[in-house]
């Protein structure tokens, strides 16, 4: 079974077929977000900080870290935000970027083994990222496009990430250690896109033995109720065998419908979390009667 190992100074975390699905917190992230990326660029990080601890208290078990701003020093950003974001919570980080100095950067800076996010089947970013993650011991999130774009069709995606994966291996990078990210599509687009997800996930998982992730709410833009069915995708997604989603951890509706996928999928051994989490508590009469009967259960 695969099991991709990532950490923090203090904690480890797996990413796993048969681990519970590893929710990866996105909001840290300047893309889309005006005041964000305007307050990173002005060295302002107090939203990063708010948004790494209320992820992490929403139920997030790593972090995405991106520094992404136009014009900006993003080698010193991200460099920044990962001592930050280390300092705050103990939970590992994914450090993503598509600039390599900026990769470089931060695993300077990583405590621990971090998921370098990401690389391409580009033959000039397969060149950069590889042997950078191997310097570093890292593990990768290997994205299914190369230097013909995006293709529609799931198994050109699906050759894309066995390119990767091979070439990983040339740098002497485990296949457990690469995390393929096989690009969900929008469903309201394209009609088909989760079937094809659904489909490719399965041959990551059986034919190349690697866990996968995705940026989740990509399958339902433009649609009505989002959390709905972005909750339903990862649920389905979870049973076709992704083993992690880089996705907004605030949802309840989303984060619902993960912990059951993790019960139905027995990654909740005698539903624990679910319990924990859900059921509701004891009035004080029946608390008293149930210890009541315990005693007579004990004597008898």
């Amino acid at each position: 079974m695969s099991r991709t190992v990532v950490s923090s100074a203090t904690r480890e975390m797996v990413i796993g077929f048969d681990a519970p699905f590893c929710i990866i917190g996105e909001r840290i992230n300047p893309t889309g977000r005006k005041k964000l990326s305007a307050a990173m660029a002005e060295g302002d990080y107090s939203m990063v900080e708010a948004d790494a601890l209320a992820q992490v208290a929403a139920g997030a078990h790593m972090l995405d870290v991106n520094a992404g701003i136009p014009l900006a020093d993003e080698p010193r950003i991200l460099a920044d935000c990962i001592q930050l974001v280390q300092g705050l919570v103990d939970v590992p980080l994914s450090i993503d970027s598509s600039i390599v100095e900026a990769l470089e950067a931060g695993l300077a800076v990583y405590q621990g083994r971090p998921l370098v996010n990401s690389v391409t089947g580009e033959e000039e970013r397969l060149e950069s990222v590889l042997p950078l993650v191997k310097k570093h011991d890292a593990a990768v999130v290997a994205i299914s496009n190369d230097e013909t774009g995006i293709s529609e069709d799931p198994d050109v995606r699906f050759e894309v990430a066995k390119k990767i994966v091979e070439r990983a291996q040339d740098y002497g990078i485990k296949p457990q250690d690469v995390v393929v990210d096989p690009l969900v599509m929008p469903v309201g687009a394209l009609g088909l896109a989760g079937v094809q997800a659904f489909r490719i996930i399965r041959r990551l998982r059986e034919e190349l033995g690697v866990n996968s992730t995705c940026g989740a709410s990509n399958v339902s833009f433009g649609l009505p109720n989002r959390h709905a069915m972005n909750g339903t995708f990862l649920a389905m997604a979870i049973g076709a065998g992704m083993t992690s989603a880089i996705m907004n951890p605030l949802h309840g509706e989303e984060l619902t419908s993960i912990m059951g996928a993790d019960v139905l999928m027995g990654h909740d051994a005698d539903c624990r979390r679910w319990l924990a989490k859900y059921r509701e508590p004891a009035a004080e009469g029946d608390d008293r009667r149930a210890r009541r009967d315990a005693r007579r259960r004990r004597r008898a």
